[in-house]
């Protein structure tokens, strides 16, 4: 059964650790990433870009396998679906489906429309029992297609979204999606303290989270930051993990052609860097 992000997120916020958002591409993702939550007792949140659903044929295919799957898999463990940075008709669709939790990314749109367009979907979500993601400032980096640079938030708009009533709020701290370049700034520490100060117990979201040296990451959460979204980390381990096995000619070997070998390396390494983030966010047993 799918839950909204909120009581873990909250758990989160007020136990100083994190919960890990991690994006699912397909099968392969989706049961790597489920299995380590539940073998780590970690609750998780499985993000879904408008991309990824849409290479996933459509929301409703995403729901479908995400709720079969767990079912089949015996998945106890707190499970969120989430739309990560869905636009306004994006996240119709989904509340459709029947995600669990949706992002909307208004943080393009001059601050009294997102105001609006959030107003209306706290009062859908709230509704229905679903988490709201907000963004303000744009997170750096490309994101479907939009390459941004990484900006701070304005803490004063924060507190604006945030006392409309959303369930956690992403705040641009100079972090950016993708690899990180040579010249990266760092986090601003300064900004995150500043609007969590202004947010109060709001759990704060960091996206981003391939390439942040740890000690950010730990620093961070201890300001606040209860989410934490990862993407480019699996993306890379699934990849070298495959590459190392047709560079090694394993595909050549008996039936090493078969999909479920030549995925198999991959799907093992998506679960080790999961299970690596877990450690490091301290969300390891937290779902007991």
């Amino acid at each position: 059964m799918l839950v909204s992000a909120k009581e873990m997120l909250q758990k989160a916020k007020a136990g100083k650790y994190a919960v890990g958002q991690f994006n699912i591409n397909n099968l392969e993702w989706t049961k790597a990433i489920l299995l380590t939550a539940q073998e780590l007792k970690s609750p998780v949140i499985l993000g879904v870009s408008e991309g990824a659903g849409k290479y996933m044929t459509g929301y409703k295919t995403v729901v479908g396998m995400v709720k079969g799957m767990m079912e089949e898999l015996k998945i106890t463990v707190p499970v969120a679906l989430h739309l990560d940075h869905g636009s306004y008709e994006g996240c119709m669709k989904c509340i459709e489906a029947g995600f669990s939790s949706i992002m909307f990314d208004g943080s393009h749109f001059p601050i009294d429309e997102n105001v609006e367009k959030t107003t209306e979907l706290v009062k859908i979500c709230a509704e229905k029992g679903m988490s709201l993601e907000a963004e303000v400032g744009s997170i750096g980096g490309e994101e479907d297609g939009v390459i941004g640079k990484g900006e701070c938030a304005d803490p004063q708009e924060c507190k604006k979204i945030a006392d409309l009533g959303v369930t956690m709020l992403a705040a641009g701290i100079g972090n950016i999606h993708g690899k990180y370049p040579a010249n990266w700034e760092g986090l601003s520490f300064e900004t995150l303290q500043a609007v969590s100060e202004l947010t109060g117990d709001m759990p704060l979201v960091l996206h981003g989270g391939t390439g942040i040296p740890e000690d950010q990451i730990k620093k961070a959460i201890s300001l606040g930051v209860a989410k934490i979204n990862v993407n480019t980390e699996c993306q890379l381990s699934f990849a070298a993990a495959t590459r190392k096995y047709i560079e090694e000619g394993k595909d050549l070997q008996g039936k090493g052609f078969d999909p479920r070998k030549l995925l198999a390396p991959g799907t093992e390494a998506i679960k080790a860097t999961v299970k690596e983030k877990m450690e490091l966010f301290g969300s390891i047993g937290k779902a007991e």
